[in-house]
């Protein structure tokens, strides 16, 4: 079997009383002694990615949150999703507070690999390999926050001392300007690794990321330049969209980067969206049911007439075949869809052991990246140049070529394709918020509040009430 750098989460329970908070410090932490050799540095990093697995739960925010999606599952079920998918979620909300905790883990593993490997006796080659991976991993985790949350505290050293630990908030430049940094570190990162290294971050991931994060500050000619950088590695294309979200597809040309997880290891290496999202007869929970608004949009046939292909590979619809080659039934969710791009057939992973899936959460593809390339170019006043990106993804999908379009039309256009070609991937709401206003109002409508300078969800209360550096 391979050796995937797979990834499963250790749920720390945190305690507090008024002594705790007031207490000293004790002892005297020393990351050198711990990092001491080359071994115990490459645990290190690996425990950063097997922290970072928790960011599937985008979903919760990504999806659930956006006009894609409704939370689904059983009535009362996961109550404290619901109230993310009507925007009255509160500062005490639990799921608020796991993601915000376990992100933080992801950021406190990777400080720890940063600064205590500098003087570990290594390879100088290998010790910036490990520095540039935990770079891209902090960058990666801080990018989820600032969206969810907006300010929040930039941690940057190991959390050995109050001035570490209580950290006040960011403004949203100075993260965004740390996670630039970082990723801009870690293009020294290999552009490639042998198979059973797969899943570790690369110099492609690493551009694509700083691509995405300067697109959503809009910073139009930079994120091209990242763009641009990518594609002189010549390594990723598009490939088939259905073999996308089969198992293996994290050795996929597209695939940029992903979280990697095992089936059948002790303890459990395993992917948990194939139960989250699966129907209830296969012992699933049915959450994260698609919009009919987002079925809607698959207006346009493929040029043999035939509907998108991206529609039933993304979910299941009644009457259409299901991944156990049965017939999908409308009864089996809320809105009458269920995602498919994250749940695996019977024959791979059985009913019986439904949340033990071993298929990788692709976070960032290379049709990702054309769509970004598209919207940059359209954003600097060149719809022309925007077509070729466009106008491979359409094809991929059947679709026919466009071309002549103004701006504002080719704007909608590329806005569509994004919310076609990535549904259920966690993206749509940090798009609707970068969009803006009049986009984001529109899309979710009259239970939806926009607060200037954008909707972000509450910090939450464990961390206001623990965090003595919040003010």
């Amino acid at each position: 079997m391979k050796r995937l750098i797979y990834v499963f989460l250790v749920l720390a329970g945190l305690s507090s009383c008024d002594d705790f908070l007031t207490e000293d410090l004790k002892g005297d932490y020393n990351s050198t002694n711990i990092l001491s050799n080359e071994e115990q540095a490459q645990l290190a990093v690996n425990a950063i990615y097997n922290a970072a697995a928790y960011s599937i739960n985008l979903w919760k925010f990504g999806d659930v949150a956006s006009d894609d999606a409704v939370k689904g599952g059983n009535d009362g079920d996961q109550a404290e999703i619901g109230y993310i998918d009507d925007f009255t979620v509160q500062s005490d909300n639990g799921v608020i507070a796991e993601f915000w905790q376990n992100t933080y883990e992801t950021i406190s593993r990777a400080n720890n690999v940063i600064d205590g490997i500098k003087n570990t006796p290594m390879d100088a080659t290998k010790k910036e390999q490990m520095i540039a991976e935990a770079k891209f991993l902090r960058a990666y985790s801080y990018f989820q926050l600032v969206n969810i949350f907006g300010e929040v505290p930039l941690k940057l050293y190991p959390q050995n001392s109050d001035k570490n630990i209580y950290v006040g908030l960011s403004s949203v430049e100075g993260i965004y300007t740390q996670i630039e940094k970082d990723l801009t570190d870690a293009v020294v990162l290999p552009v490639s690794y042998a198979v059973t290294e797969t899943g570790r971050a690369t110099r492609g991931a690493a551009y694509g990321l700083l691509a995405k994060a300067q697109l959503y500050q809009k910073k139009y000619g930079e994120a091209l330049t990242s763009i641009q950088n990518l594609e002189s590695l010549n390594l990723y294309d598009l490939d088939s969209y259905e073999n996308l979200f089969k198992l293996g597809n994290e050795n996929s040309i597209e695939t940029i980067f992903a979280i990697c997880f095992l089936s059948n290891q002790v303890p459990t290496c395993s992917n948990a969206l194939n139960q989250w999202l699966a129907p209830s007869i296969e012992s699933g929970y049915f959450f994260d049911n698609p919009t009919q608004s987002w079925v809607d949009i698959f207006t346009e046939k493929q040029t043999d007439g035939s509907d998108d292909l991206r529609l039933d590979a993304s979910i299941g619809r009644d009457g259409k075949t299901w991944l156990n080659d049965n017939t999908f039934s409308s009864s089996w969710s809320s809105t009458g869809y269920l995602v498919k791009k994250h749940n695996q057939p019977l024959t791979e992973v059985d009913a019986g052991r439904k949340g033990d899936g071993g298929l990788a959460y692709i976070y960032l593809r290379y049709a990702d990246i054309l769509l970004m390339k598209a919207e940059c170019q359209n954003e600097l006043h060149y719809p022309d140049l925007a077509e070729a990106p466009l106008n491979r993804v359409r094809n991929r999908a059947g679709l026919a070529d466009i071309s002549g379009k103004t701006e504002s039309e080719m704007r909608s256009l590329i806005r569509t394709e994004r919310r076609k070609e990535l549904g259920f991937e966690f993206h749509r709401f940090f798009d609707l918020m970068r969009w803006g206003k009049e986009v984001a109002t529109e899309a979710l409508g009259s239970g939806f509040t926009w607060i200037e300078p954008r909707y972000y969800f509450p910090l939450p209360q464990t961390e206001l009430d623990s965090n003595l550096g919040i003010k």
